[in-house]
């Protein structure tokens, strides 16, 4: 038996402090496609964000990024988040790649319905 599936994952940039984070969020089918980040940031009951596909980009630094398949971030130490499908990207071709994967991907999801 499948289990259904009530999230659907956003690529996003998490910025800190002292770092850039690309990775995955999963926010709720549910939720108005507007609102899902806002919604899953002001979630009182969570205070840790989970991300996966992480990649950590120390700034000020040139250290090469750091990978993990899973990562919590607190909360209160993200300044800002927003889908990576609105970032300018310097690597253009592949950002391109990226972005028309995560629609192709994004529609797919929208057309599934739950049991």
């Amino acid at each position: 038996m499948a289990k259904e599936i009530d999230t659907v994952p956003i690529e996003v940039i998490i910025l800190t402090a002292d770092h850039e984070i690309k990775g995955t969020v999963h926010v709720s089918k549910y939720t108005k496609t507007n609102r899902e980040l806002t919604d899953l940031l002001n979630d009182k009951e969570k205070r840790f964000l989970a991300v996966t596909n992480a990649e950590i980009l120390q700034r000020n630094s040139s250290n090469p990024p750091r990978r993990y398949n899973f990562l919590e971030i607190h909360i209160d130490c993200i300044m800002m988040v927003h889908p990576s499908n609105q970032v300018v990207f310097r690597e253009s071709g592949k950002a391109q790649e990226d972005i028309a994967r995560f629609r192709e991907l994004r529609k797919k999801l929208n057309q599934t319905k739950p049991f």
